[in-house]
């Protein structure tokens, strides 16, 4: 069994566990409740240049431990005050040791739309971001079967949110296409066996029409690496890991985006 694998069987034991302590119907009556905004996070992606997404992680699979000390909120507000454009918050709590409660709490104390980053395999899932306040979900394809891509993109638009849509490769590329995606995200990093080559990104950009937000995530650490995939026609990058071991992050930022 691959690590994602792990994280997919994972995210649907806490599911089960979650709708035990609420109940699918409650969820949904609070989500009805709440107002319809939508496209917050798919227009900071598509301002002019390139758009950086900037992620609040404590640790991965991959690498364990990035931030021993995690003030999350402090973070956050480092990164909105740095420029970024959007966050992405990790809620995973077994191998990223993220959790619902950072994601809530951040997106009441920033202005910036945040993206749930979790494993979602159940439309309860896309129901609870609505309710912790995110502006999009992360949908990844190798997770979900073509039929559950459709109809969780179909949900989130509903509620008012954007979805992120991650793909490897040109078939799954191809799927989320086919889905409707209006956001792709393509993810260098291979979580069968965590390689990483941000080439990945640059060599699948042109399966991707330009109406579609292109978004390269995972091995993003230097100015090079940005570089190279702005001349790709790369719209966004994820970075993760390279902000959040940097000291100073609005430093760190500035790198990254030529300012210095």
């Amino acid at each position: 069994m691959t690590i994602l694998q792990e994280l997919a069987d994972y995210a649907a034991q806490r599911v089960e566990k979650d709708k035990q302590a609420l109940p699918e119907s409650d969820l949904r009556r609070m989500v009805s409740a709440l107002p319809a905004q939508s496209g917050a996070f798919a227009s900071a992606l598509r301002k002019e240049g390139m758009s950086f997404i900037c992620e609040c992680k404590k640790a991965s699979p991959s690498k364990g431990i990035i931030a021993a000390s995690f003030p999350y909120l402090r973070i956050a507000k480092e990164y909105e005050q740095a420029g970024a454009d959007c966050l992405s918050v990790l809620t995973e709590p077994k191998w990223f040791l993220g959790s619902d409660d950072y994601l809530q709490e951040i997106a009441a104390a920033v202005s910036l739309p945040c993206l749930r980053k979790d494993f979602i395999v159940d439309e309860y899932m896309i129901y609870q971001a609505k309710c912790l306040g995110a502006s999009a979900v992360l949908l990844i394809c190798a997770i979900l079967s073509e039929t559950q891509l459709s109809e969780y993109l179909a949900l989130a638009s509903s509620l008012g949110l954007d979805a992120l849509v991650e793909a490897h490769d040109e078939r799954e590329v191809r799927t989320a296409l086919r889905c409707g995606a209006k956001i792709i995200g393509v993810n260098n990093r291979d979580l069968r066996d965590f390689s990483v080559d941000t080439g990945n990104s640059r060599h699948l950009r042109s399966l991707i029409p330009p109406e579609v937000v292109f978004v390269s995530e995972s091995g993003i650490r230097c100015r090079e690496d940005v570089a190279l995939l702005e001349e790709a026609g790369v719209d966004a990058v994820l970075v993760g890991e390279a902000l959040m071991r940097a000291e100073d992050k609005r430093e760190k930022l500035r790198e990254l985006r030529g300012e210095r």
